[in-house]
Formats: C-alpha cells, sequence, structure tokens
C-alpha cells in the first residue's frame, strides 16, 4: 500500500487535559480514602475509573477539551461542571453492579469528593486557559501565516483562524494571487518570506486554477515555509465534507453524512430510549386522541402513508388521522389553512402536533428518527426533486419527526418552490452541523414552538 502523502493537523492539548483531568479525579478519590477515619477493606477504586470515563465522555459531548471554541469562562464552568456531575453519577450508579462486594465512600464523602474534584478541575482548566492564551499572545504557540487568495475563502478562512486556538494560527496578512498587485501581491509574499516574516502560506483559490497552483508551490518551494492547499469545496455546494485515504490516496467527501458508526449507534440509542420514554409518558394523550377521532369522524383512527426514509428507501409514516381524506398516491393535496378537509378534533390536533405522536412507534422500529429532515409523501419527492438541486441529500439521514426547519419558522405549507427550498437549505445544514447536542436543542425548541403556536 503507498504511504498517505498528507495528514490532519491536530493539537495536543486536548489529550494533555485529559489526562491531567484523569490524574485530579484520581487523587481527588484517594486524598477523600485516606482522610476518611474509617478505613475499608474493600475499596471500590473501580469508581475512579468510571468516573472519569463518564467524565470523559460527557467532556467529549460538551467540547470542554476543544479549544478552538471561545466560550467565556463563565460557560465553560458551566459545562464543565455538567461533566463531572455526569461521571460522577455514573461511578456512583454502576460502581455496584461492576464490584457489589466493593465499599464505597461514606456518603459525606462521596459528596466531598465530588466538590474537591470539581474544584481542582476548574481550577487546572483555568490556568491552563490563561496559559494557553498567554502563550500564543507572545507567538511562542503560534505560527505566522499568510493567506495566498484575496477572495471570499481566503477571508472566510482568515476570520476562522483568528479563533482556532488548537492550531495557534496568527495571519499577518491575506496576499493578491496576482504578482503584480499593487501592495499584498504574490511578489510581495515572496519578500515577506525572506525576511523571515511569515512560515506558513495557505494557497485559498479556486481549485480550476490548478496550473497556475503548480506554478505557486514551486516557487515556495524554493523557501522554507510551510504550504497548504485549501480546496473550494463549497464551489460543489457539498453536504457535509471531510477528508481520508484509499490506498495512500486522499479523498474528500462532497456529498457525505456525519451520522454514522459510533455517532450512528449513540444516535439510536438515544431515539430507542427517549421513544419509549415519549410513548410511555404519552399513552394516556394518544388514547384520549383516539377516542375523540372515532366519535367526531368516520373512518379509522391512524393515518398511514407512503414517505421516503433513509436512502430514498420506502417506509409508511404513521399519523392521527386529521383529516376526511387519506391521500396516499401521486397526487397529494397538501393541507392549507383552514382547509375544509380537516376535522374538528384534526384541527387542534394539528395546531398543538399531537397527531405526530404515533410516529414513535416508527422511531423504535427504526425507519424514523426523533430529530431529522422531516419526511414527505411520496408524490411531494417527486414533484420537488426535479426543481430543486440537491433535493434527495435531505435522505442521506433518517427522517424526523421534528427537525431544524420546524424550529427555525418552517412549519407551515410549503405551496411554492422557493418555501421548499428554503425548507432544504434548512435540512442540509442539520446533516452539515450534526450533533446529539444540536439534537437535544431542536427537541427543547420544538416544545417551545408548540407551545407558542398553541397559545395564539
Amino acid at each position: 500500500m503507498i504511504s498517505p502523502t498528507s495528514r490532519p493537523v491536530r493539537s495536543a492539548f486536548p489529550a494533555i487535559q485529559i489526562a491531567l483531568d484523569f490524574a485530579i479525579i484520581a487523587w481527588s478519590y484517594l486524598a477523600i480514602l485516606y482522610w476518611q477515619t474509617t478505613p475499608l477493606a474493600f475499596p471500590s477504586l473501580q469508581n475512579v475509573f468510571i468516573a472519569a470515563l463518564g467524565y470523559v465522555v460527557a467532556g467529549e459531548f460538551f467540547g470542554i477539551f476543544n479549544t478552538s471554541h471561545h466560550r467565556p469562562a463563565d460557560y465553560d464552568i458551566l459545562l464543565i461542571g455538567a461533566s463531572w456531575l455526569s461521571g460522577f453519577a455514573f461511578a456512583v450508579s454502576g460502581g455496584f453492579l461492576l464490584n457489589p462486594i466493593a465499599e464505597p465512600l461514606q456518603g459525606s464523602h462521596q459528596v466531598l469528593w465530588f466538590i474537591l474534584a470539581l474544584l481542582c478541575i476548574l481550577l487546572f482548566h483555568m490556568i491552563g486557559r490563561g496559559i494557553f492564551v498567554w502563550l500564543s499572545e507572545r507567538g511562542w504557540t503560534s505560527r505566522r501565516c499568510a493567506i495566498l487568495g484575496n477572495n471570499p475563502l481566503g477571508h472566510r478562512l482568515a476570520e476562522a483562524a483568528s479563533f482556532d486556538r488548537d492550531q495557534g494560527l496568527k495571519i499577518v496578512g491575506v496576499f493578491d494571487e496576482n504578482p503584480e498587485s499593487q501592495g499584498n501581491g504574490f511578489n510581495e509574499l515572496l519578500t515577506e518570506i525572506h525576511r523571515r516574516k511569515i512560515d506558513t502560506v495557505f494557497i485559498a483559490v479556486p481549485i480550476q486554477r490548478d496550473q497556475k497552483i503548480r506554478e505557486w508551490i514551486d516557487r515556495l518551494a524554493d523557501t522554507t515555509v510551510s504550504v497548504y492547499l485549501v480546496p473550494n469545496l463549497e464551489a460543489f455546494d457539498y453536504l457535509y465534507s471531510r477528508w481520508g485515504f484509499v490506498g495512500g490516496h486522499t479523498v474528500v467527501s462532497i456529498f457525505e453524512t456525519p451520522i454514522y458508526g459510533i455517532d450512528g449507534c449513540l444516535k439510536r440509542v438515544f431515539d430507542i430510549v427517549l421513544s419509549l420514554l415519549g410513548l410511555i409518558l404519552s399513552l394516556p394523550i394518544m388514547v384520549l386522541a383516539a377516542l375523540a377521532i372515532k366519535l367526531n369522524s368516520s373512518g379509522p383512527v391512524f393515518f398511514r402513508q407512503r414517505r421516503y426514509g433513509l436512502d430514498g428507501q420506502e417506509i409508511y409514516v404513521w399519523k392521527f388521522r386529521t383529516m376526511t381524506t387519506m391521500d396516499d398516491g401521486m397526487e397529494v393535496k397538501q393541507a392549507t389553512k383552514n382547509d375544509p378537509r380537516v376535522t374538528e378534533v384534526g384541527r387542534f390536533l394539528r395546531r398543538t402536533s399531537l397527531d405526530e405522536l404515533p410516529q414513535l412507534f416508527n422511531v423504535l422500529r427504526g425507519s424514523m428518527s426523533l430529530v431529522g429532515p422531516r419526511p414527505y409523501a411520496i408524490a411531494h419527492n417527486e414533484q420537488f426533486r426535479s426543481l430543486i438541486r440537491g433535493y434527495m441529500l435531505r435522505h442521506k439521514v433518517k427522517p424526523g419527526i421534528t427537525g431544524l426547519a420546524q424550529v427555525l419558522g418552517s412549519r407551515l405549507e410549503t405551496d411554492t418552490v422557493e418555501k421548499m427550498r428554503a425548507r432544504i437549505e434548512l435540512d442540509h445544514r442539520y446533516i452539515r452541523d450534526w450533533s446529539l447536542w444540536l439534537d437535544l436543542k431542536i427537541m427543547v425548541k420544538t416544545i417551545a414552538v408548540v407551545l407558542r403556536q398553541e397559545a395564539h
């Protein structure tokens, strides 16, 4: 196999911070154990590992080890506290199951362990935060960088680099690719390099100019600067960009989904647990809704419609019946405001989104997710996929009961192509920015949107 010719740039700072936090959790536990007046015959030392592991997992979820996030200090403190609370709760609840003969710390001493470890973790995080900023401001951990490309991509890169503490990049200037440009041209860039004022160059120009890029690289090869090529992937309207290796060759994804592997498993567990909880809590409401539908109009309680799911596969989506019709053919008329087909009970169910509750069964079966792009009738999919570029890319993930479009004011009917295009853009944005934290925020905002709509 050919050896890879490129590799990602990583910072060791997060790994150092994780190791230090792990040591603090262990030290604080041993300190309380030593201080405890009654010695333990079988101390539950596995609690240390469980707590540290739970803390690191939660910390990765909240992003507390990512120094590229310029968060306020008080927000960092809140996230660190939530991460340690998660790890501590995990240790207290799971320690006995792993080793039932082990003796845990006394209740008051467990509280002291929680407080001592939290204070020490916060102290060292704030110290590390200050040291990192101090070193960066003095240039000890930063590289003097120039961007070759006086264009929107180059300026976005310069702005993003100024907020990325992990890489320690200090942007000296943005240079025009035209060698004859007045001021910051390519010749001026070479001059600054020879003056040793620049040690890293980012080439951010359209890839169509590959011959020119080769010339610049050849001239920069006569210097000692590090050179990076920044592909303008936005020119392809990429869905979720990442890069990797195939047989030693670097490949960059244009259309991809972040929800796969361990992330996909975590999202599935998230869906199963919350859908089960939702079904248990909503069971009385669903029974009342079913009775109201039967008493209000003739016809079945549930409405089943064919829609597209993951990878465009056909699925059946369940809802409470809210209309006198049950369209499921190649022509489906969307419901509109004051639609005469909507029953009295159906109007209430639609306004409160209670008609979507049966889709919890879809989530439990795995054909849907709690959060994702809303599924549309097959007739509407076939109508819009030929009118909106990249429409079918929304099916790179499972459809959801709620989604980013629904919490950002796009819950009404999509009776025009422009309205549908705006909703599809939000679906693509969800896929690009996906995280479990984003799913949680969307679910909370969905509740607020429904309550606000019901209040009106």
